[in-house]
């Protein structure tokens, strides 16, 4: 016997992510924008349990496109980038500010704080896990990290360093003209390869092993019984699973939240698609309900989680 749920997902077209390490590919699947589905929800089994545990298994590998391969000097240019002010205008912020590793990557803050400590209108993401991402900023505009990297650096409200100057300012930096003629002997010093070192250090920022993987992978005893309870109320009847699914827990999709909002988030760029559009033909933009990315947070407290849900029957902080 099975249930079925109605529910609505974001991401145009096919968003695939595919890419080569060795001989191994990794893929994501798939979502449409503007399409309602029915999605059945089977209920939970002993049964069924490792056929859902096989969802979550962890990559082997990191997913580096084949257009940006991994190389270590790459990847080492790519952090010093990362952690260096002198990327932004007043030298006063780097991409570390907003996405710090004393704070997960992001920046513990509702929302971010950009140029002269002024209130961003949205929060800083994670950068966890980023490799598997399908696109990124909230509402999707940049299609891989390489874009996304310098939008940043050249936005007026955050970094505010336009590309030219910085390409100016590196240069006049011996110790980085060193590093990129290394790097990248047949290229140089360039916003392409200044976007690639940096996207590829970002890749390599990955969430750590947690009981929860060991118990995936085959160990009873990595988590408590009512975790695995919970497990089974995540995929079922909580339904937390048709959004936040899989080893890293988010489908990348775009989402209606619900809430009233003068940030329509991805329905800007998409004004053609009827789904994406405010509701209510008199509603002006500010009664906009905004549609963002789903970029939880890679859950790392399994247990607690799982068992909070076994607890309450329900599903626990999704």
């Amino acid at each position: 016997m099975s249930a079925s749920v109605v529910i609505r997902s974001g991401l145009i077209g096919a968003a695939v992510i595919a890419a080569t390490i060795g001989f191994v590919n990794i893929t994501l699947g798939s979502a449409i924008v503007g399409v309602t589905r029915r999605v059945p929800v089977e209920l939970a089994t002993a049964a069924n349990t490792d056929a859902m545990k096989a969802e979550y298994r962890r990559p082997v590998f990191i997913p580096f496109p084949k257009e940006n391969p991994y190389t270590l000097a790459k990847a080492a240019l790519g952090k010093k980038l990362y952690f260096d002010p002198r990327l932004s205008a007043m030298s006063a912020q780097s991409c570390a500010s907003c996405h710090t590793p004393g704070f997960g990557w992001g920046d513990g803050l509702a929302l971010g704080v950009g140029r002269g400590m002024t209130k961003l209108d949205r929060r800083s993401p994670t950068i966890i896990n980023s490799a598997w991402g399908a696109r990124f900023m909230w509402d999707g505009r940049a299609q891989n990290l390489e874009q996304q990297v310098l939008l940043p650096i050249q936005s007026a409200g955050e970094m505010n360093m336009p590309i030219e100057q910085l390409m100016e300012r590196l240069a006049s930096i011996t110790e980085y003209r060193l590093l990129f003629a290394s790097t990248f002997p047949e290229r140089g010093m360039n916003p392409t390869t200044l976007a690639e070192a940096i996207a590829t250090y970002e890749r390599t920022v990955v969430s750590e092993r947690s009981p929860f993987d060991a118990w995936i992978e085959g160990d009873e005893r990595a988590i408590p019984e009512a975790a695995k309870r919970g497990f089974a109320i995540f995929n079922s009847k909580g339904q937390c699973s048709l959004c936040h699914e899989g080893w890293n827990f988010t489908n990348d999709s775009f989402h209606d939240t619900g809430l009233r909002s003068t940030d329509s988030g991805r329905a800007a760029l998409l004004p053609n698609i009827p789904k994406m559009r405010p509701r209510g033909s008199a509603r002006s933009n500010a009664g906009a309900r905004i549609c963002t990315m789903d970029r939880s947070r890679p859950l790392k407290r399994w247990s607690n989680i799982m068992t909070a849900a076994a607890r309450t029957g329900q599903a626990g902080p999704t």
